[in-house]
């Protein structure tokens, strides 16, 4: 969904407000300081967030900034192992606000869990990268665009409503990429591993074929059976044929 560029800019503005309000308030001893985490130890510090979460994840995030950026697939899948680690805690929630290119190039990471236990919402472009911890804690990158070149950990309660107020708005603007669970056309990146699937070839096999790992493969085949709505393989040969996608 298209936003106003407007929007954005105020979203921006009203963060950065906040975290200037907060620093003058910090230095006076009036609200807690903003912890910041240099770059070598930010793995180290998402993951334990991550595994103290207990009731609610929100974040704006936009993966294809990260590919784009340079950020490592090993960095990126310690990422989706930390948000699978909040997915996995059945009493937490998982909303995260991405962009359709996001999700897209997301598809053989995994950060952006949306099949798998989270929520999404999609929105042409987010203003800017954030975590919100149980609605106590938020982790901000230093550039507002990378998490893995530093971020700040800010527990103002002041902030931290500000920018939950932020995501409730976009949120409720965004579209859901679960209210349209098939499609008429198959994404272009299963039909290998559909091709794959309807001539047999074992995983292994077509995972080398295809030039992808064996867990992207496996993960891919997870998408294709999500897409086709069935559960099985078997059961995927006979939905492609009558949806002419074989």
């Amino acid at each position: 969904m298209s936003v106003p560029k407007e929007h954005r800019e105020a979203s921006r503005e009203a963060m950065h407000l906040a975290l200037d309000q907060s620093s003058f308030y910090a230095n006076r001893g009036l609200r807690p300081p903003a912890q910041l985490v240099e770059p070598k130890n930010v793995g180290t510090a998402s993951g334990r967030l991550c595994s103290r979460t207990r009731h609610e994840l929100l974040a704006f995030d936009d993966p294809s900034g990260c590919i784009n950026g340079g950020i490592t697939e090993r960095q990126l899948v310690h990422v989706a192992a930390c948000i699978r680690t909040v997915v996995n805690n059945q009493a937490a929630a998982v909303r995260q606000i991405t962009t359709r290119q996001g999700l897209a190039q997301d598809a053989d990471v995994g950060t952006i869990p949306w099949r798998d236990g989270s929520q999404a919402r999609l929105i042409s472009e987010i203003p800017f990268r954030v975590s919100i911890i149980d609605r106590t804690i938020a982790v901000i990158p230093l550039d507002l665009d990378v998490f893995h070149n530093g971020m700040l950990l800010v527990r103002d309660p002041a902030v931290v409503q500000t920018l939950v107020r932020a995501h409730r708005s976009w949120w409720s603007s965004g579209e859901n990429p679960a209210a349209h669970p098939t499609a008429d056309e198959l994404p272009r990146y299963l039909r290998p591993v559909l091709d794959c699937l309807l001539a047999g070839t074992p995983d292994e096999a077509a995972a080398a074929h295809l030039n992808l790992s064996l867990r992207t493969y496996s993960r891919r085949v997870g998408d294709l059976l999500t897409t086709l709505g069935v559960s099985s393989r078997f059961q995927a040969g006979a939905a492609a044929v009558r949806r002419g996608w074989a």
